[in-house]
C-alpha cells in the first residue's frame, strides 16, 4: 500500500506538471471554432484538427528568426559569462583569501537587483556605445545578469573541491594554471553545466531588456517577439501562441531531463559551500 501511494502521488504532481504541455498541444492543432465553442468539450477534438496554426506562425511571423536571434545571442552570452565568471569564481575560492567568500555574496547581490531599476542607465550605455535596436545590446548587456550570479554558484563549487588535489599536481610539476585546468575543471563539470543552462534559459525567457533595447521585428527574440506578433489589438492567436510556446519549451526540457542530476549538484553544491 505504501508503495502504491507513493506512486500514486508521483502520478498525480507528474500529471500536473505535465497538464500545461499537454494543453498547449491541444490548443495548437484546434480550429478557431472549435476553442470558442462554449458547449464543446475542452479536452477533446470537436471538430477535425488543423495544421492552419503552424502554417500561420511560420509562414505569417518572423518565428523562425525570433530562434535564430535568441540561439545567436544565448550562445554568446553563455561564452562571455564562462570566459568571466570561471577565473573570477576560481580566483575568489583559492586566491581571495578570508575577503573571497564576502566578495561572492556581494556579487550574488548585485544579481538580485531588479532589472527594472537598471535599463534606464543601461540604456543609455547602449546608445552611448551605438548598439541600440541590435542584437549586440543584448550580448552586452546580459552578461551583467548571468556573470554575478555564475561567478558566485562556481567560487562554491571550486570550494568545495579539496585543495589538495590542486597542490598535488603542482608538486608533480604542473603551474597552477595547468593545474586548474587539469584537475579542478573536470571536477567542476555539474557547476559548469548548470552555468550554460542557468545563463542560456535566462536569454531565451528575458522580457524587459529585450523589449527596451531592441524595436526592429527581425532583430527581435523569442520572448518578445512571439508575443508582439501574435497579440494584435485585442486579438489573440492563441494556437499559434501555445505552438511557439511548445516549439521552444520542449528541447529545453529535453536538456534538462539529460543534465539534470549534474544540474542540482551543481546548484546545490554552490549553494552550500559558497
Amino acid at each position: 500500500m505504501k508503495r502504491v501511494a507513493l506512486y500514486a502521488t508521483i502520478a498525480a504532481f507528474s500529471f500536473f506538471s505535465a497538464a500545461p504541455f499537454l494543453w498547449m498541444i491541444l490548443t495548437t492543432f484546434k480550429t478557431d471554432r472549435d476553442l470558442y465553442r462554449a458547449q464543446g468539450n475542452p479536452f477533446l477534438y470537436n471538430e477535425p484538427a488543423t495544421l492552419e496554426n503552424l502554417e500561420f506562425l511560420f509562414l505569417n511571423t518572423n518565428y523562425l528568426g525570433f530562434i535564430r536571434n535568441s540561439l545567436f545571442i544565448g550562445t554568446l552570452v553563455v561564452i562571455i559569462t564562462l570566459l568571466l565568471a570561471i577565473p573570477a569564481g576560481y580566483s575568489l575560492a583559492r586566491l581571495a583569501g578570508r575577503w573571497g567568500e564576502r566578495a561572492s555574496i556581494g556579487m550574488f547581490l548585485i544579481y538580485l537587483v531588479p532589472p527594472i531599476l537598471l535599463f534606464i542607465p543601461l540604456f543609455r550605455i547602449v546608445v552611448a556605445l551605438g548598439l541600440n535596436n541590435s542584437l549586440w545590446s543584448l550580448v552586452v548587456v546580459y552578461p551583467t545578469i548571468t556573470i554575478p550570479f555564475s561567478t558566485w554558484l562556481l567560487a562554491g563549487f571550486f570550494s568545495s573541491i579539496p585543495r589538495d588535489l590542486e597542490e598535488a599536481a603542482m608538486v608533480d610539476g604542473y603551474s597552477r594554471l595547468s593545474a586548474f585546468t587539469r584537475v579542478v575543471l573536470p571536477l567542476s563539470v555539474s557547476g559548469i553545466i548548470a552555468v550554460i543552462v542557468f545563463t542560456f534559459t535566462l536569454t531565451l525567457h528575458e522580457f524587459i531588456y529585450a523589449l527596451t533595447f531592441v524595436t526592429a521585428s527581425a532583430q527581435r527574440t523569442i520572448s518578445v517577439g512571439v508575443p508582439v506578433e501574435l497579440i494584435r489589438g485585442d486579438v489573440f492567436f492563441w494556437q499559434s501562441l501555445m505552438a511557439a510556446a511548445v516549439i521552444v519549451a520542449i528541447p529545453v526540457g529535453i536538456v534538462y531531463s539529460l543534465f539534470l542530476s549534474r544540474l542540482v549538484a551543481g546548484l546545490t553544491m554552490g549553494a552550500v559551500k559558497g
